[in-house]
């Protein structure tokens, strides 16, 4: 199981990346929130920019906008091992999977805990990830959604018919935990907050988590 660290609810961005940089997480999950397609805290993309090049991981985004032609180059500039947007889109998913393609880049749709998961199946041969979100995307610190053990078992039984490698990732109220119920579906990928970046040693929260 690999981990991504979001800083999303961080108020010191500067020092949460430069003490994520000394643990062994894998990627530092950045959200890009636009304000309009879900509400929370907007960090732009310049600030976004900036923060990326002291990040000594590769960087795992999410993008929460519905202007994918504007932002997938921009973040495509970065240090980026994935790019997510949303299936809630609900237009041109398969050209922005194939532009987010064009870049060398894997390309992931991510799923709100409303929407129903048929929504996703036709794109699942064409993308390398799916991000569940566990609580209501935009806000960090959320309590972890119950229902999504269901989902992420019945995506993984699509999973499974499908000839290409798709990582399995949740994003949402993960801790010491809810984690315990995602290593038996098993998942991928998980993007944990504000447990580890409320703690005095993000290491230790890290390995409580892999443990």
């Amino acid at each position: 199981m690999k981990i991504s660290v979001s800083f999303l609810s961080c108020k010191q961005v500067l020092e949460a990346i430069r003490r994520i940089n000394l643990t062994d997480a894998d990627f530092i999950h950045v959200d890009f929130v636009d304000g309009k397609f879900v509400e929370g805290r907007v960090i732009p993309f310049r600030k976004l920019k900036k923060i990326s090049k002291l990040s000594t991981k590769r960087l795992d985004v999410h993008l929460m906008t519905n202007q994918l032609k504007h932002y997938i180059p921009k973040f495509a500039s970065l240090n980026c091992e994935y790019i997510t947007f949303h299936v809630e889109v609900g237009k041109d998913i398969e050209k922005y999977i194939e532009l987010i393609h064009s870049y060398g880049i894997k390309a992931g749709l991510a799923l709100n805990p409303e929407t129903d998961l048929e929504k996703i199946k036709p794109y699942l041969s064409m993308v390398d990830l799916i991000l569940v979100m566990s609580v209501v995307p935009g806000y960090g610190g959320q309590s972890f959604i119950p229902e999504t053990i269901d989902k992420l078992k019945k995506i993984k039984s699509y999973l499974k018919d499908d000839k290409d490698q798709v990582v399995l990732e949740v994003d949402g109220g993960i801790n010491d935990q809810t984690v315990k119920e995602l290593k038996k579906i098993p998942v991928d990928f998980i993007v944990s907050g504000s447990y580890i970046t409320s703690s005095d040693n993000f290491q230790e929260r890290i390995d409580s988590l892999r443990s």
